[in-house]
């Protein structure tokens, strides 16, 4: 069911000394990919009850969400890039059904068998291949999906401008990617409560549950230093994607975005 793929040499060129955001760090890209591999090896155990804990179970809401925008009909082909422990992935395999496929991707091994696990426990061994890959250099063959799913990965990516490239690339004419991400909060007064919790009280849940007070703290950083709203869209139709939107969740905190290839 799982599928290795071998992490190749960067998509792209860089200038040399050139460095990437790594929380309010600037690092090599080679150190960003490799932290933030340590990030979730640390974290892999516990992220689906961080996740319950630190959102108050909300992260349900907004992927139940993401999965009613599909559009998905059985016996179609979804990926799910970066899906982690597999929630996303599992949604889409009901959609699709046994005559369908899905594909979950990350390129961290320890989530992914998580995520296989969870995709065995759920009865979806057939219609589910679990692949250890690259974002940015997704292993597929041009056109291959329906629709191509990203849930709270993209913000990690080094070179988030080849991962959308790629995720373009393996859409199939008429498909759909949809980014479930954190954003910039647009709620009048959301701001300050928002990042009193952020960096109060995450990295506290972090200690206490997780063992790991740094590795949330990067998850805060990492939220202040992505994109916001209309930037991401102006990467994604720079990457080839048409009818770009998107549908501000809970106040603004986390943002499904949507583009097709036509």
């Amino acid at each position: 069911m799982t599928k290795d793929e071998p992490m190749s040499a960067p998509s792209e060129k860089r200038a040399a000394g050139e460095t990437v955001d790594f929380g309010y760090e600037r690092v090599a890209p080679k150190a960003k990919a490799d932290r933030v591999r340590a990030v979730f090896d640390s974290v892999a155990d516990r992220y689906d009850v961080m996740n319950d804990v630190m959102s108050l179970g909300i992260h349900r809401l907004w992927k139940r969400f993401t999965l009613g925008q599909t559009g998905l009909k059985p016996g179609q082909r979804a990926l799910d890039v970066a899906g982690g422990t597999g929630d996303i992935a599992t949604g889409l395999a009901r959609q699709v059904g046994p005559t369908g496929q899905v594909v979950l991707s990350d390129i961290n091994a320890a989530m992914l068998g998580h995520g296989r696990d969870r995709l065995l426990d759920a009865g979806f061994a057939r219609s589910v291949e679990c692949v250890l890959a690259n974002a940015e250099r997704l292993p597929f063959a041009d056109a291959s999906f329906h629709c191509v799913t990203i849930g709270f990965g993209l913000r990690n990516i080094t070179d988030k401008a080849a991962a959308l490239r790629s995720m373009y690339r393996v859409l199939k004419p008429g498909g759909q990617l949809l980014i479930l991400e954190f954003s910039t909060p647009v709620a009048p007064g959301l701001k300050p409560v928002y990042d009193l919790y952020s960096f109060k009280v995450l990295p506290m849940l972090g200690r206490l549950i997780a063992s790991d007070a740094d590795s949330y703290r990067y998850l805060a950083e990492s939220i202040r230093t992505f994109p916001d709203q209309g930037t991401l869209s102006g990467m994604m139709r720079e990457a080839g994607f048409e009818g770009c939107k998107h549908h501000n969740l809970s106040g603004g905190i986390v943002a499904l975005h949507q583009g097709w290839r036509y």
